[in-house]
C-alpha cells in the first residue's frame, strides 16, 4: 500500500504539471506576443497550438496506453512535454513557439490518459478508486491556481521563457520517480493489433473538429477554414465509426460505449466542461473589465475558487464511498448550478469582489464535488485492458466539451445587448457574464436529468454481479 500511495502521488503530480501549464501561459500571453511579434490574429495560436493537437490525440493516446503500456506512455508523455517546453523557452519567432506548443500538446495527449488509466488499473473500483481520483483531481485543481500565480511571478522576475523552462525539472523528477515506483508494463493478451485506419481517421477527425470549434468564434462560422474543417471532421468521424464496426481490434471498441455508467460519465464530462469549465475563462475577463483587477490581482482572485475546488475535490471520494457516486454527482451539479444562478444575479450590480463570494463559493464547491465523480463514472465497469481507451474517451469529451462551450458562449458574451459594444465598457462585460452564467445554468439542468437517470455502479441490482475491473 505505501508503494501505491507513492504512485498515486506521482500520478497526481503529473496531473498538476498539465494543469499548471494550462493557466501559466495565459498570464504571459501579452509579453510573449509583444516580444515574438505575434499579430492579433496569430496570438490565439499560442493557446490553440497546444489545444488542437492535445484534444485531437487524446483518444489515440488512451488506446496506446492499452496496447503499448501505460508506464511507457506516461514516460513518453513526460519526455515530449519536457523537450517541447525547452524548445518553447528558446523560441525566437512565432512559428517556433507554435510548433513547440504543438509537441507539448502531443505529450499531454499521452500523459493525461496514462495518469487516469493507471489509476483505473491500480486502484480497485469503488472506495479505493474514488479516494484516488479525489487526490488526483484535487492536486490538478491546485495546479491551475498555482499556474495563475506562478505565471505572473515568473514572467515579471525572469521573463516569459521561464514559464516553459519550469516544466523541465518537474518532468525530469517525475520521470525518475516513475522508473522507480510504477509497475512495469505487461504484454497485452491476445493479438493486440494496432488499428491504423481507425487511428488516422479518428485522430484527424477530432483534430479538425477541435480546430473548427476553436477558430469559429475568431474567424466566423461561415469562413472557409472553419466550414472546411467542420465538413472534414464530419466525414472523417463517420468513416471512423464505420471502420470501428468492421476491424478485428478497433481503436475504440464499440461495445465499450454500451456500458451505461461510462456513457453517463462521458455525457456529464462533456456538459460539465462546456459549462462549469467555461465560466473560469469569463471570470478573468470579469475581474479585469468590471472590478479593474490587474494581472496579479486576477491571479489572487482565483485563489478562492481554486482553493474551494481543491477542498471539495478531496472530499468528493469519501462522500461518494459513503453516499454513492450518483448522489454526490447530483449534489455537486446542484450546488454548482446554484452558484451560477447567484453569480448571474449579482453580475451586473457587483462593485467589489466581496459581492461575488457567495456565488463563487457555491460554484467552486459544486465543481470540486463533481470532477472526481464524473471521472469515476467514466472508469467504472471497464475492464483493466480497456482503461486506456476509457480514459482517452473521457479526456477527449473534456477537451471537445470545453472547446464547444467557449465556441457557443463567446458569441453570447459578445453579442449586442450582452458583452458587445452596444452597451460598452464594464456594463457590457457584466451583462455578458450574466448571460454566460444563465446559459450554463441551463446546461446544469440537463446534467441533473442525466444524473437522476443513472445509477451507482457500486450498488448493483439484486442478483447482478459487479463488473470485472482486473485482468
Amino acid at each position: 500500500m505505501p508503494k501505491e500511495r507513492l504512485a498515486l502521488g506521482l500520478l497526481a503530480f503529473a496531473h498538476l504539471i498539465i494543469s499548471l501549464d494550462y493557466t501559466i501561459v495565459f498570464v504571459a500571453l501579452p509579453e510573449i506576443a509583444r516580444e515574438l511579434h505575434f499579430s492579433g490574429q496569430t496570438m490565439q495560436w499560442i493557446v490553440s497550438g497546444y489545444v488542437v493537437p492535445y484534444g485531437g490525440l487524446l483518444l489515440l493516446g488512451g488506446r496506446c496506453c492499452d496496447l503499448l503500456g501505460r508506464r511507457r506512455m506516461f514516460l513518453l508523455g513526460l519526455v515530449l512535454f519536457a523537450l517541447a517546453s525547452a524548445a518553447g523557452g528558446f523560441a525566437s519567432d512565432p512559428v517556433a513557439l507554435i510548433a513547440a506548443r504543438g509537441v507539448q500538446g502531443l505529450g499531454g495527449a499521452f500523459l493525461f490518459p496514462a495518469t487516469l488509466s493507471l489509476i483505473g488499473a491500480m486502484f480497485e473500483e469503488g472506495a479505493q478508486r474514488n479516494r484516488a481520483l479525489s487526490v488526483w483531481a484535487g492536486v490538478g485543481g491546485s495546479g491551475m491556481a498555482l499556474g495563475a500565480l506562478l505565471g505572473g511571478a515568473l514572467t515579471q522576475t525572469f521573463g516569459w521563457p521561464a514559464i516553459f523552462f519550469v516544466n523541465i525539472p518537474l518532468c525530469a523528477a517525475a520521470c525518475l520517480i516513475a522508473l522507480l515506483i510504477l509497475p512495469r508494463d505487461h504484454r497485452r493478451g491476445g493479438p493486440g493489433r494496432f488499428d491504423l485506419p481507425g487511428a488516422l481517421t479518428g485522430t484527424a477527425g477530432i483534430i479538425l473538429l477541435v480546430l473548427a470549434l476553436v477558430e469559429g468564434p475568431e474567424l466566423g462560422w461561415q469562413s472557409g477554414p472553419v466550414v472546411g474543417s467542420a465538413i472534414g471532421a464530419a466525414l472523417l468521424l463517420a468513416a471512423f465509426l464505420m471502420i470501428e464496426r468492421r476491424v478485428r481490434d478497433p481503436l475504440m471498441p464499440p461495445a465499450i460505449l454500451r456500458n451505461p455508467t461510462l456513457a453517463t460519465g462521458l455525457s456529464i464530462i462533456f456538459l460539465f466542461t462546456s459549462s462549469f469549465g467555461a465560466i473560469l475563462y469569463f471570470l478573468a475577463i470579469y475581474f479585469q473589465g468590471v472590478l479593474g483587477f490587474d494581472g496579479f490581482e486576477t491571479g489572487l482572485g482565483y485563489l478562492l475558487p481554486y482553493g474551494l475546488i481543491l477542498v471539495a475535490s478531496s472530499s468528493s471520494g469519501p462522500l461518494g464511498n459513503r453516499f454513492g457516486m450518483r448522489r454526490v454527482l447530483l449534489l455537486g451539479i446542484a450546488v454548482g448550478g446554484a452558484g451560477m444562478a447567484g453569480l448571474a444575479l449579482v453580475a451586473t450590480g457587483a462593485s467589489s469582489y466581496a459581492a461575488l463570494i457567495s456565488g463563487l463559493a457555491l460554484y467552486s464547491i459544486g465543481m470540486g464535488l463533481t470532477f472526481p465523480m464524473m471521472f469515476a463514472a467514466a472508469t467504472s465497469g471497464v475492464h483493466a485492458r480497456d482503461q486506456g481507451i476509457a480514459s482517452g474517451l473521457a479526456s477527449t469529451c473534456q477537451q471537445v466539451g470545453s472547446a464547444l462551450g467557449l465556441a457557443l458562449l463567446v458569441p453570447l458574451f459578445n453579442q449586442p445587448g450582452a458583452g458587445g459594444a452596444a452597451i460598452g465598457g464594464a456594463a457590457a462585460v457584466a451583462q455578458g457574464f450574466q448571460y454566460v452564467n444563465l446559459a450554463s445554468f441551463g446546461v446544469v439542468l440537463v446534467m441533473m436529468v442525466i444524473a437522476v437517470a443513472s445509477r451507482d455502479p457500486q450498488r448493483p441490482r439484486k442478483g447482478e454481479a459487479a463488473p470485472a475491473t482486473a485482468e
